[in-house]
């Protein structure tokens, strides 16, 4: 039985809506792209995944995506590490985003979303934290615009992709042979899938029992959150807390970080949205953060790092961050002009990687977390005009 450790919105979520409410004369972060439909809010491809092995950030740079001058970036930070490097992956067109999956160790996949004339998504892997890249078998279809529409298995190298049709597929290590798992259409028509009013499918992962899928629901109080057990597919999300009960659900980042699955969810929209941050316990249950009210902001970026921990960006320039698996929502101050994505790291510690077209500026918390201050500052070679 599925079980669930949730609260009322208290003080402390208050003040980090109070928080977030005042950054509201901001401006949206770079890179957005946000899906029209109620029903599912999205969030931007410009991430953060963090490891015990390390910490991967994508972030769009250059200029405006109608002129194709918005290339995608790959960055790579070790443990202890005091800068992060550039290892974006040469030969391929990126101007359609980049969604990667962090793996165990050094290793990585990076999926080349299309764009131009591709109609197919190029796969890359490294095993040396991207000082190597090796290309793989493609996915002979549209990746999903989703930061979590890559999932990498650690030890068997399978791989599971949603498609833009919502179709989910998996791959062997060399991905030369993708097999149909399900779609978005047959999920919805299972009794898990009707329970919650599915609508599209937003993130995969795999967990010691196997897959997990995530997407977003029209019904009130139900979570998208889908694992296949016996052949058939089970509604696997945690109960709802009394809070946000009468509100529907998406999920918005969904990965596993180790043997940690963490889960970063949207309960309502508009004005009534909050954020929660879920953790799935060994026992198969799930650990439920208190709900963040943001105040009519959205979620424009949402990362996670080891051990649970996660962090958000809002298109207000709020952020706020959770240090590991079951903790409690902490403010970050107003995010530096430009922020990208808040990268975070086991026990809460965060950077904000800001981008001023060919520019990346690293920041991080002052002492108390009243203000960022720069710490690293990267050029990022950029061939304007060569994607015409």
């Amino acid at each position: 039985m599925i079980s669930a450790r949730s609260a009322q919105i208290g003080p402390v979520a208050a003040a980090l809506a109070a928080v977030l409410a005042v950054a509201g004369c901001g401006s949206s972060t770079p890179g957005q792209h946000r899906r029209a439909a109620a029903t599912a809010p999205g969030v931007s491809l410009n991430a953060a995944t963090g490891t015990a092995s390390g910490t991967w950030a994508t972030v769009v740079m250059g200029g405006l995506a109608a002129r194709e001058e918005n290339f995608w970036q790959v960055f790579v930070r070790q443990p202890g590490a005091a800068t992060w490097r550039l290892v974006t992956p040469p030969g391929t067109a990126d101007n359609g985003g980049l969604v990667l999956s962090a793996g165990t160790g050094q290793a990585a996949v990076t999926a080349f979303r299309p764009s131009q004339l591709l109609s197919f998504t190029p796969l890359i892997a490294t095993t040396d934290d991207g000082r190597a890249w090796s290309a793989l078998g493609p996915l002979d279809a549209a990746l999903a615009n989703e930061p979590g529409a890559l999932a990498s298995q650690p030890g068997t190298g399978r791989m599971l992709a949603i498609t833009t049709k919502g179709t989910v597929q998996q791959a062997s290590a060399s991905s030369d042979n993708w097999q149909r798992v399900t779609t978005a259409g047959a999920l919805a028509r299972t009794p898990a899938g009707r329970r919650c009013g599915l609508t599209v499918l937003t993130a995969a992962a795999y967990t010691p029992s196997g897959m997990l899928l995530g997407g977003s629901c029209s019904k009130t109080g139900a979570v998208g959150l889908f694992s296949r057990a016996g052949g058939s597919w089970q509604a696997t999300g945690p109960a709802w807390p009394a809070a946000v009960s009468g509100q529907p659900v998406s999920v918005l980042r969904l990965a596993a970080t180790g043997s940690q699955v963490t889960a970063v969810l949207q309960a309502g929209h508009g004005r009534s949205a909050s954020v929660l941050g879920a953790w799935l316990t060994s026992h198969g249950s799930w650990l439920l953060s208190r709900p963040l009210p943001l105040n009519g902001a959205a979620v424009s970026s949402a990362s996670l790092g080891p051990a649970g921990a996660l962090a958000i960006a809002t298109t207000t320039g709020g952020a706020a961050v959770i240090g590991s698996a079951g903790g409690s929502w902490q403010a970050l101050p107003r995010l530096p002009a430009g922020t990208a994505t808040v990268a975070v790291s086991a026990g809460g510690g965060v950077q904000a990687l800001a981008v001023h077209r060919s520019t990346l500026q690293v920041f991080q918390p002052t002492a108390g977390r009243k203000s960022w201050a720069p710490v690293q500052k990267i050029t990022v070679p950029i061939q304007y005009g060569s994607s015409n």
